[in-house]
């Protein structure tokens, strides 16, 4: 089965509009209202969607996120059964503070196709890589770079990995460094950060670290129709997580779970940018018009592209 094509400027629709919406309190400082106008026209927007919806990734579980919960069902209830991954708000931080990098994000698959992620971190890895045994989480750092660098024919001190600057990767970084690899640190944009390894251009081998886990699975399933390997392993910190695991139907809480099985079948993702960053620019204005560009892939098709789209003001 394959999600038709029309669907890909629905959802494409879907994420301009949040953008747009958010685009208004861009450097207001105030990251709670700007993420606020996300999900309220993202909301909005999926619910006119002839599809039985359901939110497998959202703004949190039913009590502490009113809108696009986990569980939520969205849509007119006519049309094929989806699962539907959202970051109404990738960097929240940085449309406050007029910083680069904002996106609004949505992944969609058939329905039971698409992990259902708790709110909890993940460890995580991904490079532009058809084949598995290269790079590996259970592998040390120094051991995935230099698989790596034999694979790519590189020397260490070429290739450049992509690390979220945190103190969490401590240990990671100082690897690194020790390896004399290039390091591209980001302060945040845990989805476009673990993308920049799908094409050449971003000058990013590999992605590897901690992050969000609802994020490792919005950028699996782009990386699924790139072709490029990623592996995922939640991790727990309190018996609330596990209990909730539990409850999602996750029994080894130590799974280390590869792309197959975390986006099945057909999907649609689209990368909407709010504030201008690597993947795509952001919204802009002009003749009273304004501009969006978008990442989108839809596997069944082989589509990858940036998509610009044009809304009156």
């Amino acid at each position: 089965m394959t999600i038709e094509r029309k669907f890909i400027d629905k959802f494409l629709n879907v994420t301009s509009k949040a953008a747009i919406a958010s685009y208004n309190f861009v450097g207001k400082k105030d990251k709670i209202a700007a993420d606020k106008a996300a999900v309220d026209s993202m909301r909005n927007e999926l619910n006119k969607l002839d599809i039985k919806g359901q939110i497998v990734i959202g703004e949190g579980e039913l009590d502490e996120a009113p809108m696009l919960y986990i569980g939520e069902k969205v849509g007119t209830t006519k049309g094929p059964e989806i699962d539907i991954a959202v970051d109404p708000l990738e960097g929240t931080n940085f449309v406050a503070n007029n910083l680069p990098g904002a996106l609004s994000v949505i992944a969609v698959a058939e329905k039971n196709n698409l992990f259902n992620a708790p709110e909890t971190y993940m460890e995580k890895i991904s490079a532009k890589i058809g084949e598995k045994g290269v790079i590996d989480l259970d592998f040390s750092v120094k051991k995935n770079i230099f698989n790596l660098s034999e694979y790519l024919n590189k020397k260490p001190e070429n290739i450049t990995a992509c690390v979220m600057d945190r103190a969490r990767h401590k240990d990671i970084i100082n690897e690194l460094n020790k390896l004399k690899v290039n390091i591209k640190l980001i302060t945040d944009g845990d989805v476009s950060g673990a993308l920049l390894v799908t094409n050449e251009k971003y000058k990013v081998d590999i992605f590897l670290g901690i992050g969000g886990g609802p994020e490792g699975v919005l950028a699996a399933a782009a990386l699924d129709t790139f072709k490029c390997f990623f592996q995922g392993r939640f991790l727990f910190d309190s018996e609330e997580d596990k209990i909730r695991a539990n409850k999602m139907g996750i029994d080894d809480l130590s799974k280390k779970y590869e792309l197959n099985e975390i986006v099945k079948g057909d999907s649609i993702f689209c990368a909407t940018g709010i504030t201008a960053g690597d993947l795509v620019s952001g919204i802009k204005i002009k003749n009273n018009e304004l501009i969006s560009e978008t990442l989108i892939t839809h596997k069944s098709s082989g589509m990858k592209k940036v998509i610009k789209k044009v809304v009156n003001r």
